[in-house]
């Protein structure tokens, strides 16, 4: 079986790839820091798949690290995930994101470039796209950076696509992620965010349980349907299946690629809530908040790229996207903390 290197794979979506790509004929191989993860994901995965994958611990930076890594587990490609992705934290502390998301990158490239490894994946950001001139966005909008977030992730896509250029061996698929939400539907593993979450849906999570009093909508006078604001979200098992068939592509044409992986449709806030409800069986508090700067009403993909060169689309429903949340949420009520 092909070998595959996840970097930052113990994390949120890297383990729900992990198992995607393990049930697609894929051998993952696993590198985590655990600065955004826990080591208790590993049973979690066992358990699910009926087999332990291999674990390195240490720094995706660390290009001996990575090096001897890719070298002793004899790796054919790596998906990296690893990276820091709060967009208010990069405003806050920019040189912990440039130095964490572009230097892992620069590591990971640099220990490739030592071996015969040569096809990689990267887990970068719709955020690269800003605040769209129209909607749906296709791969064809131009970048503009509102955060470090993504100026870390667009920064990683020009040394990919610098990198390509330099010696055509070198193939990287880009893959523009949107909204990932949901859990694996056996409720073992799930998002599991330290401290406040930054995204909508674990935060409704956390309500639902009762770890936090209520949501705040932020902005209820958008130019939208219900006045709130309108986003694309993806199950994280769709997202999932993108990665193996991007990664299917590089390993069997060898030819890079940049696409979005979102459903192209958007759902408002007041529609998530209300999906969440109806998962959960209860009434979630909530109140409007004020409109945050920054945010846009209306967001949503043209996947159709995807589904074009790769034959993928996102299969799941915002229902089952809050069905699975909810069964993650309800059955770990504390995360992989217990309890």
């Amino acid at each position: 079986m092909t070998r595959v290197l996840l970097t930052g794979g113990a994390g949120y979506i890297g383990s729900h790839t992990a198992v995607a790509l393990c049930q697609s004929g894929f051998e993952p191989v696993l590198l985590d820091d655990f600065s955004n993860s826990v080591p208790a994901v590993l049973d979690r995965l066992a358990r699910i798949t009926g087999r332990a994958f291999p674990c390195e611990h240490g720094d995706a930076a660390d290009v001996s690290f990575v090096r001897q890594v890719i070298e002793r587990h004899a790796i054919e490609a790596v998906v990296h995930f690893a990276g820091f992705k709060a967009v208010g934290e990069s405003v806050a502390e920019p040189l912990k994101y440039f130095r964490n998301n572009v230097g892992s990158a620069l590591g990971v490239l640099d220990a490739m470039r030592e071996t015969s490894c040569r096809a990689l994946v990267f887990s970068s950001t719709a955020t690269v796209y800003g605040d769209p001139d129209r909607v749906p966005v296709n791969e064809s909008a131009p970048r503009r950076y509102e955060n470090p977030y993504a100026q870390t992730k667009g920064m990683v896509e020009d040394i990919l696509a610098a990198t390509a250029r330099s010696d055509p061996s070198w193939c990287f698929g880009v893959l523009r992620y949107f909204n990932p939400v949901g859990a694996h539907p056996s409720g073992l593993i799930g998002e599991d965010p330290h401290g406040t979450p930054n995204n909508l849906m674990p935060y409704i999570s956390q309500v639902a349980i009762g770890r936090r009093p209520a949501l705040q909508i932020f902005g209820g006078d958008y130019a939208t349907p219900d006045g709130t604001g309108v986003r694309d979200y993806i199950h994280v098992s769709d997202l999932a299946a993108g990665h193996v068939a991007a990664l299917r592509h590089l390993l069997e044409r060898r030819e890079g690629l940049i696409v979005n992986l979102g459903s192209g449709q958007g759902h408002s806030v007041l529609e998530v809530l209300r999906a969440y409800e109806r998962a959960c069986g209860h009434a979630i508090a909530h109140q409007l908040a004020p409109r945050r700067p920054g945010d846009v009403a209306c967001y949503y993909a043209d996947p159709g790229l995807a589904h074009s060169l790769l034959g993928w689309r996102a299969q799941r429903t915002l229902d089952e996207m809050c069905a699975d949340a909810w069964r993650w949420q309800s059955g770990n009520p504390n995360g992989y903390h217990g309890g």
